[in-house]
């Protein structure tokens, strides 16, 4: 069954909502250098990471300016994974992963599929995602499915899927790539819910809201729609 992280959590509330919904992974956004109504300060996060039950994974997203503020920020919220954007050097990455206790998922192109393979070995997860110029995700566009599901299939690392992903197009996301888990953050922002996406290449039509709290029921869809979809046969 393909795994859910609903990213982007702004408070207790938001996070309850995806616990109730199912979710098995959150994401916090702390010391991102774009402008997001889903950052929030690392005493947040702290709170929100403390708050979430046993057996749901916290997950700190952060684009990093150094690996050594990485760590610290690791160190300060005690998540279960450490999720990071932007540019970071394999070497560089390799450090993080042994100076912090939490697992290491490193956010990757996906229109450049030898980033993958050349983080696959030192990252405990990939993410692939749909990045902008500076190498931050949550632009709210969709990708190649067919072309990441290749990929997919060469790396050892467990992958999680994100880019545009919204609860009308998760599942044929789910059955195409074949994902470890799928990622969500604007796809299920209140007023944020995307028309349906007719395949992996188009850009959904979002319009997040000012706060960035999260819709109730988009996060139950959204979880529901990506659990409940099977992979279709091999021929």
């Amino acid at each position: 069954m393909t795994r859910v992280k609903i990213c982007g959590l702004t408070s207790t509330d938001d996070l309850r909502v995806a616990v109730e919904a199912g979710a098995d992974a959150v994401g916090l956004l702390v010391d991102v250098p774009v402008d997001s109504p889903r950052e929030i300060d690392p005493q947040r996060a702290v709170e929100i990471a403390e708050a979430a039950p046993p057996f749901v994974t916290t997950v700190l997203v952060t684009m990093p300016e150094s690996p050594d503020r990485a760590v610290e920020l690791a160190r300060a919220v005690e998540p279960d994974a450490v999720q990071v954007h932007g540019e970071m050097g394999v070497g560089d990455l390799a450090y993080l992963t042994a100076s912090v206790e939490a697992k290491v998922i490193k956010v990757v192109d996906a229109g450049d599929p030898d980033e993958a393979r050349r983080y696959d070995e030192v990252a405990d997860a990939l993410l692939v995602d749909s990045v902008d110029d500076d190498g931050a995700g949550g632009t709210g566009q969709t990708h190649d499915w067919d072309r990441t599901a290749e990929v997919v299939s060469t790396l050892d690392s467990p992958v999680v899927l994100a880019g545009g992903l919204t609860p009308t197009n998760v599942a044929d996301a789910v059955r195409t790539v074949e994902p470890f888990a799928v990622d969500v953050a604007s796809g299920v922002d209140r007023d944020g819910v995307g028309d349906e996406t007719a395949s992996g290449e188009t850009v959904s039509d979002e319009t997040p809201s000012a706060d960035g709290r999260k819709d109730p029921d988009a996060v139950a869809d959204f979880v529901a729609n990506a659990k409940r979809t099977h992979s279709a046969p091999t021929p």
